[in-house]
């Protein structure tokens, strides 16, 4: 059990050393243009949902014949 145990730990070791040494060439970090894009993105998402909501209650009583 002991041999198992070196075994794994030597092979564990040197996966994760590979892991770390592949992990710092690309990091993918976030641009200011992808944050922006994603504020737009939810901010229309708003304000298309509150246009509705707004719409849907001026309408409330004619709709509800429908």
């Amino acid at each position: 059990m002991t041999k198992l145990a070196v075994r794994l730990s030597v092979a564990l070791r040197s996966h994760w050393q590979e892991i770390k040494k592949h992990s710092s060439k690309d990091r993918g970090d976030i641009s200011i243009t992808t944050i922006i894009i994603w504020v737009a993105a939810v901010a229309g998402a708003i304000a298309i949902a509150g246009t509705i909501g707004v719409v849907v209650s001026k309408y409330n009583g004619k709709l509800s014949g429908i």
